[in-house]
């Protein structure tokens, strides 16, 4: 899919990606939904199913939070509060952490929520202020949102969909 250059190619990438991957996390037992054999966000580390998905709430909760600051004129650290862009790795981490007590089906709907919530945001954003102009550094917020959101479930589409067929769950 190409990358999104307008606020109805923007909603669709994030639809279309969030719908394909969710069909696949659906087919995850419970039963193995935490067991860490799925490679990493760090360098030679391993994760969970359930990590892989408090990965994605993770980002796109911090998109929220960029928005949110950013509509109420606070300045917003980015990627995050006590990380830089050099420190993904380490953020993800966080993300897992921050999600661990949740079991896999609250996830899954906190996913489906953070989602529905960004595109509202999407939906009521004039396609001139998703594209327009730069909103952090050279980035549109289009581009923002894409970034943390349908590249994200892309990849980790692929990441899961290797990992389904290694256990024999495709």
């Amino acid at each position: 899919m190409a990358i999104p250059s307008n606020k109805a190619e923007l909603a669709e990438a994030i639809r279309l990606n969030y719908l394909k991957l969710r069909i696949d996390l659906e087919g995850v037992p419970e039963s193995l939904c935490r067991e860490q054999t799925l490679e990493g966000h760090a360098k030679d580390t391993e994760m969970s199913v359930h990590d892989l998905v408090a990965y994605l709430v993770g980002w796109c909760e911090l998109v929220l939070k960029w928005q949110a600051g950013r509509a109420a004129g606070e300045p917003v650290d980015f990627p995050e509060t006590g990380y830089k862009w050099n420190e993904l790795g380490r953020l993800a981490q966080k993300f897992y952490a921050d999600y661990a007590a949740l079991s896999y089906p609250t996830l899954l709907d906190r996913f489906a929520t953070a989602k529905d919530r960004i595109l509202t945001i999407v939906d009521q954003t004039e396609n001139a202020d998703l594209y327009g102009r730069p909103w952090y550094e050279a980035y549109t917020f289009g581009r923002m949102i894409q970034l943390n959101t349908s590249s994200p479930f892309g990849n980790a589409r692929k990441r899961l969909r290797r990992w389904k067929r290694e256990k024999g769950l495709s």
